[in-house]
């Protein structure tokens, strides 16, 4: 039978978040029914609610969440009622990427996960008063204190961990952990750049700070940011906003340069100062995204000496194993997210994004 729920709705571009009752559809075959427990709130998040993408609103939004399977439909296999579960990206598993191993490249994605707002087969996850809403948000549309959940978007956990302390590993943590450890892969001695020290930058801070690199650079133009990444393990921090980072990092390179780069800013200003301070045979990994269009122009003799920059998505992660890594990680304490995040009441979901774009909280998660 449909299951009614409580969830938070934007109405449109620009509207506020709305608490209001709405219906899930029967579980498909291969979707499960979760209890949310809690949800990070993320750029994405903010950036589809103000119209930045074209996701159908009215709408439910959420792709950061934690919970507990209620039930599951005929052909699940990988989780079961009671189970602890963190959500991520869905996609199709039947590509050469899925297959390869890079879910996070499937030639579905986009309309999967960013702005179909259904099913693959076309049908609504949710409707309120018989009215289908946008939903399926990366394959979860956690803001709802149930969720209707792809199959391949559960990530079976621990369940000793508390599902409050893992629930951005979803997304922004995955993301930033995995520019570093999947893409740049630091070798021993090396020098790694941090452009931004938001939840995706203060991951991978902690990431390379896990890794053999011996130089880990944060950069950002907040003190009280730039003091948390020194002691998540930044061994150097540059206030962009005294230093351009190209000149701080030739300093404190003796000249050599950043053998990897993460920009997560966003800014295609930052981006071109990142791939001017690689080393050669440096890589720069794009993370933040600018508006649709945007281009940056790079010095081309600059990048002959073997220069990289490479776009990344979700940290390129297979969620199955990297997400259960990353709880072992919090949970021995080794990977210290407790550190970004600030808790606030599912109803309170308007404040968190107040304090979120105010730069009050790293990390808001919403608890159920």
């Amino acid at each position: 039978m449909p299951l009614t729920t409580r969830a938070a709705v934007v109405e449109s571009a620009g509207a506020p978040f709305t608490l209001c009752e709405v219906v899930l559809d029967d579980p498909a075959p291969h979707e499960a029914v979760v209890r949310l427990v809690a949800a990070g709130l993320c750029h994405t998040d903010l950036g589809v609610a103000s119209g930045g993408l074209p996701f159908p609103l009215p709408g439910v939004l959420g792709h950061e969440g934690a919970g507990v399977v209620e039930a599951v439909g005929s052909a699940v296999t990988g989780v079961a009622p009671g189970d602890h579960v963190v959500l991520s990206f869905t996609s199709c598993g039947d590509c050469r990427n899925c297959h390869g191993g890079h879910p996070a490249y499937c030639a579905a994605w986009l309309p999967l996960n960013l702005i179909g707002g259904r099913r693959a087969d076309g049908t609504a996850t949710v409707s309120r008063d018989g009215a289908a809403l946008g939903g399926h948000f990366f394959g979860q549309s956690s803001f709802a204190e149930r969720a209707l959940v792809d199959e391949r978007s559960l990530v079976k956990v621990d369940p000793d961990v508390p599902l409050a302390s893992i629930a951005p590993l979803g997304c922004g943590v995955q993301t930033g952990v995995g520019a570093v450890w999947n893409v740049l892969r630091p070798a021993a001695g090396d020098t790694v750049v941090v452009l931004g020290a938001g939840a995706v930058g203060l991951s991978a801070v902690m990431a390379a700070a896990l890794s053999p690199a011996t130089t880990v650079i944060a950069v950002d133009r907040v003190p009280e940011r730039l003091e948390l990444a020194r002691e998540l393990g930044a061994t150097h921090t540059v206030d962009a906003g005294r230093t351009g980072p190209g000149e701080a990092v030739a300093e404190i390179t003796g000249g050599q340069g950043a053998d990897g780069v993460v920009e997560t800013t966003g800014s295609t200003a930052v981006l071109r100062q990142g791939v001017d301070a690689l080393a050669a045979r440096g890589t720069l990994v794009v993370v933040g995204a600018p508006p649709f269009g945007s281009e940056v122009a790079l010095d081309v003799n600059g990048l002959l000496g073997g220069k990289r920059v490479v776009g990344l998505t979700l940290g390129d992660s297979e969620t199955q194993t990297f997400i259960p890594a990353l709880v072992e990680l919090v949970k021995s304490g080794r990977l210290p997210l407790d550190r970004l995040i600030g808790v606030y009441p599912f109803a309170d979901i308007d404040q968190a994004v107040r304090d979120m774009t105010a730069g009050r909280t790293i990390k808001p998660v919403l608890v159920f």
